[in-house]
Protein backbone atom coordinates (compact mmCIF):
# COMPACT_ATOMS: atom_id res chain seq x y z
CA UNK A 1 0.00 0.00 0.00
CA UNK A 2 1.29 3.28 -0.92
CA UNK A 3 2.17 5.97 2.04
CA UNK A 4 0.60 9.23 1.83
CA UNK A 5 2.21 12.35 3.54
CA UNK A 6 0.34 15.81 3.71
CA UNK A 7 2.90 18.34 4.31
CA UNK A 8 3.80 20.22 7.37
CA UNK A 9 4.68 23.92 7.27
CA UNK A 10 8.53 24.05 7.29
CA UNK A 11 9.85 25.49 10.77
CA UNK A 12 13.28 25.50 12.06
CA UNK A 13 12.10 23.02 15.37
CA UNK A 14 10.48 20.73 12.79
CA UNK A 15 13.66 20.63 10.37
CA UNK A 16 16.49 20.71 12.85
CA UNK A 17 17.32 16.59 12.59
CA UNK A 18 18.18 17.14 9.24
CA UNK A 19 19.69 21.02 9.07
CA UNK A 20 18.90 24.29 8.86
CA UNK A 21 15.89 26.86 8.18
CA UNK A 22 17.41 29.98 6.44
CA UNK A 23 15.33 32.84 7.07
CA UNK A 24 14.97 35.88 8.13
CA UNK A 25 14.00 34.89 11.60
CA UNK A 26 12.45 37.16 15.01
CA UNK A 27 14.95 34.78 16.95
CA UNK A 28 17.79 35.15 14.14
CA UNK A 29 20.84 37.14 15.63
CA UNK A 30 20.78 40.49 13.94
CA UNK A 31 23.65 42.86 13.30
CA UNK A 32 23.50 46.54 11.58
CA UNK A 33 25.71 47.32 9.36
CA UNK A 34 26.63 49.83 6.38
CA UNK A 35 26.98 52.79 8.28
CA UNK A 36 22.94 51.62 9.56
CA UNK A 37 21.49 51.18 6.60
CA UNK A 38 21.61 47.11 6.49
CA UNK A 39 20.08 44.42 9.18
CA UNK A 40 22.28 41.28 8.85
CA UNK A 41 20.95 38.34 9.68
CA UNK A 42 24.12 36.24 10.81
CA UNK A 43 25.15 32.99 10.71
CA UNK A 44 21.84 31.32 9.35
CA UNK A 45 23.04 28.10 8.13
CA UNK A 46 26.34 25.70 9.37
CA UNK A 47 27.70 25.07 5.67
CA UNK A 48 30.18 21.66 5.60
CA UNK A 49 31.86 21.91 1.97
CA UNK A 50 35.60 21.56 2.35
CA UNK A 51 36.10 17.97 3.61
CA UNK A 52 38.43 15.89 1.55
CA UNK A 53 39.84 18.91 -0.54
CA UNK A 54 36.10 20.04 -1.16
CA UNK A 55 35.01 23.96 -2.16
CA UNK A 56 31.70 25.89 -1.87
CA UNK A 57 30.21 26.10 -5.42
CA UNK A 58 27.47 28.36 -5.94
CA UNK A 59 24.53 27.86 -8.47
CA UNK A 60 21.09 28.58 -9.94
CA UNK A 61 19.00 25.09 -10.24
CA UNK A 62 15.59 25.80 -12.34
CA UNK A 63 13.02 23.70 -11.12
CA UNK A 64 9.69 22.39 -12.70
CA UNK A 65 7.13 21.18 -10.79
CA UNK A 66 6.24 17.70 -11.56
CA UNK A 67 2.94 16.26 -12.66
CA UNK A 68 0.77 16.25 -9.25
CA UNK A 69 -0.10 14.10 -7.35
CA UNK A 70 3.52 13.92 -6.47
CA UNK A 71 5.46 10.79 -6.08
CA UNK A 72 8.81 10.43 -4.47
CA UNK A 73 10.46 7.62 -6.28
CA UNK A 74 13.88 8.50 -5.82
CA UNK A 75 16.49 10.41 -2.64
CA UNK A 76 19.57 11.44 -2.10
CA UNK A 77 22.47 12.51 0.15
CA UNK A 78 25.72 14.00 0.25
CA UNK A 79 28.01 12.36 2.50
CA UNK A 80 30.77 14.81 2.17
CA UNK A 81 28.99 18.01 2.66
CA UNK A 82 26.08 20.57 3.16
CA UNK A 83 23.68 21.53 0.38
CA UNK A 84 21.77 24.85 0.63
CA UNK A 85 18.84 25.99 -1.22
CA UNK A 86 17.12 29.13 -1.22
CA UNK A 87 14.43 30.13 -3.50
CA UNK A 88 14.53 32.83 -5.74
CA UNK A 89 11.45 33.09 -7.77
CA UNK A 90 9.32 33.85 -4.84
CA UNK A 91 7.28 30.76 -4.90
CA UNK A 92 6.09 27.81 -1.92
CA UNK A 93 8.34 24.69 -2.38
CA UNK A 94 8.81 21.36 -1.18
CA UNK A 95 10.80 19.51 1.04
CA UNK A 96 11.76 15.91 1.72
CA UNK A 97 13.35 14.70 3.88
CA UNK A 98 14.64 11.06 5.35
CA UNK A 99 17.06 11.14 8.04
CA UNK A 100 20.93 10.10 8.51
CA UNK A 101 22.26 7.00 8.27
CA UNK A 102 20.61 4.02 6.50
CA UNK A 103 17.65 5.55 4.62
CA UNK A 104 14.36 4.02 6.52
CA UNK A 105 11.27 5.06 4.17
CA UNK A 106 9.18 5.13 7.14
CA UNK A 107 10.73 8.36 8.38
CA UNK A 108 10.32 10.24 5.44
CA UNK A 109 8.67 13.30 5.83
CA UNK A 110 7.19 16.25 3.84
CA UNK A 111 7.36 20.53 4.26
CA UNK A 112 6.17 22.89 2.90
CA UNK A 113 8.72 25.71 2.36
CA UNK A 114 7.22 29.57 2.13
CA UNK A 115 9.05 31.82 -0.42
CA UNK A 116 11.33 33.45 1.80
CA UNK A 117 12.33 30.09 3.86
CA UNK A 118 15.80 28.33 2.44
CA UNK A 119 16.86 24.85 3.67
CA UNK A 120 20.23 23.34 4.42
CA UNK A 121 20.97 20.00 4.31
CA UNK A 122 23.28 18.69 6.99
CA UNK A 123 25.61 16.04 5.73
CA UNK A 124 24.38 12.97 5.02
CA UNK A 125 20.62 13.74 4.90
CA UNK A 126 18.35 11.97 2.58
CA UNK A 127 16.65 14.23 0.95
CA UNK A 128 14.54 14.33 -2.53
CA UNK A 129 15.71 17.08 -5.15
CA UNK A 130 14.21 20.17 -4.84
CA UNK A 131 10.22 20.70 -5.82
CA UNK A 132 8.55 23.57 -7.11
CA UNK A 133 5.00 23.81 -6.71
CA UNK A 134 3.41 26.33 -8.66
CA UNK A 135 5.46 27.21 -11.46
CA UNK A 136 9.03 27.05 -12.61
CA UNK A 137 11.25 27.82 -9.92
CA UNK A 138 14.52 29.35 -9.31
CA UNK A 139 16.94 28.32 -6.66
CA UNK A 140 20.14 29.45 -5.32
CA UNK A 141 22.51 26.65 -4.29
CA UNK A 142 25.20 26.24 -2.33
CA UNK A 143 26.70 23.25 -2.13
CA UNK A 144 30.48 21.30 -2.79
CA UNK A 145 32.58 20.34 -5.71
CA UNK A 146 35.89 18.63 -5.84
CA UNK A 147 37.20 15.18 -5.49
CA UNK A 148 35.26 12.05 -3.57
CA UNK A 149 32.14 10.98 -4.38
CA UNK A 150 30.01 12.99 -2.84
CA UNK A 151 26.13 11.44 -4.39
CA UNK A 152 24.50 8.98 -3.16
CA UNK A 153 21.31 7.95 -4.89
CA UNK A 154 18.38 5.44 -3.87
CA UNK A 155 15.27 4.83 -6.31
CA UNK A 156 12.73 3.60 -4.28
CA UNK A 157 11.09 0.33 -4.68
CA UNK A 158 7.05 0.88 -5.94
CA UNK A 159 6.17 -0.40 -2.34
CA UNK A 160 7.86 2.17 -0.35
CA UNK A 161 7.15 5.17 -2.57
CA UNK A 162 5.72 8.01 -1.23
CA UNK A 163 2.71 10.48 -2.16
CA UNK A 164 2.54 13.85 -1.46
CA UNK A 165 -0.64 15.11 -1.01
CA UNK A 166 -0.44 18.99 -1.71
Amino acid sequence: MTRRLVPKPLTAAAFAPHGDVIEAAEGAERRRINEGHTTRFHDLARLELTREGGRPLVSIFRSEPPPRPITIRLMERHPLSSQAFFPLSGRPYLVVVGGQGELNTGRIEAFTAAPHQGVNYAPGTWHHYSLALEGVSDFLVIDRAGPGDDLDEIRLAPKDQIVIEV
